[in-house]
């Protein structure tokens, strides 16, 4: 974990020093990069919460996005990413918000995604950023790796361009 862990602590830092929160929204990862959030000390400073969205019925009862929130769109796609992150930022009342929603394999989603795809967005004050990831491989754990890091890769350029 030494790469996320060098990302943490650059977010962790930043967060702290901004007097800024987070809250996190993962559904491939499965809950590692809350993991690699709290694995810094100090964390406590900075860190809300978060879910692990893995299902509509988690989406339902954890975020309480209801149905009709989520006409016309499907989640492991950017629009749903937005959505989490916004959600997760509002219910645990977190400066930013960060979600990730993706396939990490060995096959797809059942929305027509291949493996090693992954929507990230970022909701903040005055920023908000969405990204999709694509690393072409079946390789579950590669990809969980992969996703996280490009979630906190993206938050951390989100939180310097807010300063």
């Amino acid at each position: 974990m030494p790469d996320l862990t060098s990302l943490a602590s650059a977010v962790g830092a930043l967060l702290k020093e901004r007097q800024e929160t987070i809250s996190v929204s993962e559904s491939a990862c499965g809950g590692l990069i809350s993991a690699t959030l709290v694995s810094i000390p100090g964390a406590s400073a900075y860190y809300v919460g978060g879910a692990v969205v893995y299902t509509g019925t988690s989406r339902t009862e954890l975020l309480r996005v209801p149905e009709s929130a989520m006409r016309g769109m499907r989640a492991s796609s950017e629009p749903y990413a937005l959505l989490t992150a916004r959600t997760v930022r509002e219910l645990l009342g977190a400066t930013w918000g960060l979600s990730e929603t993706g396939a990490s394999g060995p096959t797809g989603n059942r929305y027509g995604d291949d493996a090693g795809h992954a929507c990230v967005a970022v909701a903040g004050p005055g920023v908000e950023r969405v990204v999709t990831l694509e690393t072409r491989s079946a390789d579950r754990e590669a990809n969980m790796w992969a996703f996280a890091r490009a979630a906190l890769h993206l938050l951390e350029q989100c939180l310097r361009e807010a300063k």
